[in-house]
This record gives structure tokens, sequence and C-alpha cells, in this order.
């Protein structure tokens, strides 16, 4: 994936309610993991939140783990983890690579 790409996944587009249409949620619970750190949605200059193509990945995940039994400690848990293992996983193909030349 591009820089131009990874950014373009990470621009806010989607208003709220068209965010929470797209995850099966409600704006409620959406507000909710703002709230907790569990998303960061973008911000237009009056103040509305705006949903990227990455966020939404993100809510699904939420989502299934909150599906899965999980609370909202053990989710922001999880993601925690999960975002560690990728930047191992990135480190190491860096390293890989590096070795390799």
């Amino acid at each position: 994936m591009t820089s131009t790409q990874a950014g373009e996944r990470r621009r806010g587009v989607f208003a709220i309610s068209v965010a929470a249409d797209m995850v099966s949620m409600q704006i409620q619970n959406l507000r909710v993991y703002e709230r907790r750190g569990l998303v960061e949605p973008d911000r237009t200059p009056g103040g509305s939140r705006l949903y990227s193509p990455e966020d939404i990945e993100r809510l699904h995940r939420i989502r299934d783990l909150l599906a899965d039994g999980l609370n909202l400690a053990g989710v922001a848990r999880v993601l925690a983890l999960e975002e560690r293992v990728r930047v191992l996983e990135e480190r190491v193909r860096r390293c890989d690579a590096a070795h390799r030349d």
C-alpha cells in the first residue's frame, strides 16, 4: 500500500450516522467508543465527527469483540495488543529486508 493509499484510508469521510449504519451500531455507541479512546474520528471545522475507512474496520472489530463477550476494557486491551503485534511484525519485516540487502 502506498503512503497516498494509507492516507486515504485514514481520512474521515463518513458522518456518524453513515458510520453507524455501516457497522450496524447505534450512534450513541460510537460516541461511547470515542470517549473510551477506542476510535478517534476526524472532526470537521464545525466539530462533526468524520469516520475513515480505517475507523469503520476498527468499529467492525469492536463489534465482533463485544459479540464474543468482551467488555469495553477487554476490547481496549485486545486492540492495543493487536496494534503492538502489527508494529512488531512490521519491525521484523524491515529487519529481514535489511539483512537480505
